[in-house]
């Protein structure tokens, strides 16, 4: 099934690259954006994705919504129904709210009402995922033999936990995670990953560096000591980069804070396909 979907994104890619702007798929088809999370790649990248299809597009100021008001969750997204929604992309920071919003509607017999995940809480970011897999794959040709690092906050990383899934799944030969144990799952190794500390021991030779946002929320003193701390021991430098494969590939799920989680020089250097991610998340 990922390799249909990375198969389907290439095609649609390939759409775009001829600069055809719309493809009647969704034609008639109303698509809800609804984000309880602040967010602007990721919402974007829906809204033109859908738009391109031919959908029409409804994107919710949830803060203005009736859930801001007291009305609950699930109220919302029955109203949303009787304003024939066909497809709900919810973000939330609450894990497990798209299961919750899937099983409700198939209670109440809404079963050709879709919902897709654009992030739940710490849980998973399935799309970001796919995006991440579309961008190995692209510039790697196959996920055989690869060594993929990902280096930051993988205790509060959705994008991480679908990343891991992915790879294992699709057969990556060693996949790393690098951070320090308070950024770190309790028994994180029987998800198949190797753990490392440092990222000296992670980085070298491997073939794809994904870095993680840290948002500045997260940098209190019971998991690190300062941003600058991090920045020190874990940041992604040119010097550390250089530890891996000299043709490996930085990743960034973005939003990138320079100089904490990754420097400019690497950011903006020939192995980063930072930018390039964000256009195949369209695709995606």
């Amino acid at each position: 099934v990922l390799t249909h979907i990375l198969d389907t994104a290439a095609s649609f890619l390939e759409v775009s690259n001829r600069e055809v702007k719309k493809v009647p798929l969704l034609r008639g088809k109303s698509v809800f954006n609804l984000f309880f999370e602040e967010s602007t790649r990721t919402r974007t990248t829906f809204e033109i994705a859908a738009k391109r299809l031919s959908a029409d597009v409804i994107n919710l100021d949830t803060t203005r919504c009736s859930t801001a008001k007291g009305e609950t969750l699930l109220d919302t997204i029955d109203n949303l129904v009787a304003m024939h929604a066909d497809t709900i992309v919810v973000r939330h920071p609450t894990s497990g709210t798209p299961f919750l919003i899937a099983e409700h509607l198939k209670r109440t017999g809404q079963h050709k009402v879709s919902v897709v995940n654009a992030g739940d809480g710490g849980h998973a970011h399935p799309t970001q995922g796919l995006l991440d897999m579309f961008t190995i794959r692209h510039y790697k040709k196959s996920f055989a033999n690869l060594i993929v690092a990902t280096v930051g906050d993988i205790l509060h990383s959705r994008e991480a936990r679908s990343d891991i899934h992915a790879q294992r799944t699709l057969g990556v030969a060693e996949v790393r995670v690098i951070g320090p144990q308070t950024l770190l799952p309790d028994e994180i190794e029987k998800l198949g990953v190797r753990v490392c500390h440092s990222p000296e021991e992670g980085l070298r030779d491997c073939d794809v560096v994904i870095a993680l946002p840290l948002p500045g929320a997260r940098l209190d003193t019971t998991r690190l000591p300062s941003a600058r701390e991090y920045c020190n021991c874990y940041g992604l430098t040119a010097a550390r980069l250089a530890l891996a494969r000299p043709e490996a590939i930085v990743m960034h799920p973005g939003p990138m804070q320079r100089g904490i989680e990754i420097d400019p020089e690497v950011a903006d250097g020939p192995q980063a396909v930072i930018l390039p991610q964000v256009t195949f998340g369209i695709a995606i």
